[in-house]
């Protein structure tokens, strides 16, 4: 374009004249290249001449566009089936893509373990003798060994039975205390001596500091 700036003339009639060396202009979105009543030639714009001329067409069915009459169609909310799908869409980015992953790496690059003789002397943790790395994986660091269930198991029956047998203690002093009556019972309350020694510490210390009685 700054090739043909300095040969651009300009007429009074709205017409911009080029020399005819210079390639066609490029008419511009909405503009009509010929005007209504000229006696242009058949190809002026070949010769060098434009007229910028509004295309009226344009603006009518711009106009057209923006007199439609549109309502609002009234439809049920979508909004629970919206977040069902996002909450799905994440949870499965979140924990079923990264959990394939996972299993494909480990079945692809170290596969199950092989069965062979246990060393002298050597003890096997509880999760070797499982052949998957991911189940040695769960069995070390997620779900309890057989032997640490046992115990447990065992923990549980010895606290039952102190249990009962605190029970069985208990009743047992009651028939005697009901056997007897020479005792307070249940209008004992008994008193602990914590605040007893805790006072006298500081009637103690009072004096240690005075230096008086």
């Amino acid at each position: 374009m700054e090739k043909f700036a300095g040969s651009i003339e300009t007429s009074g009639d709205n017409i911009w004249r080029f020399p005819k060396t210079a390639p066609p202009p490029i008419p511009l979105p909405g503009w009509d290249p010929l005007p209504y009543n000229t006696n242009l030639p058949k190809y002026a714009i070949n010769h060098g001449i434009l007229v910028l001329r509004p295309n009226t067409n344009n603006a009518l069915q711009a106009i057209r566009q923006m007199s439609d009459h549109r309502t609002m169609h009234i439809k049920p909310s979508r909004w629970s089936w919206n977040r069902f799908k996002d909450l799905m869409h994440f949870y499965i980015m979140l924990g079923v893509i990264p959990a394939t992953i996972v299993i494909t790496y480990v079945n692809v690059f170290i596969g199950p373990a092989q069965l062979v003789e246990i060393p002298e002397g050597y003890v096997p943790e509880p999760h070797e003798y499982f052949p998957h790395p991911i189940t040695r994986w769960m069995s070390k660091y997620v779900s309890r060994s057989y032997q640490q269930e046992y115990e447990f198991m065992c923990h549980h029956i010895y606290e039952t039975e102190y249990e009962q047998k605190l029970r069985k203690a208990e009743k047992r002093i009651k028939q005697k205390m009901a056997e007897k009556q020479d005792t307070q019972a249940y209008y004992y309350e008994p008193v602990t001596s914590r605040y007893e020694r805790s006072i006298r510490d500081n009637a103690q210390t009072t004096l240690e500091v005075s230096g008086t009685n």
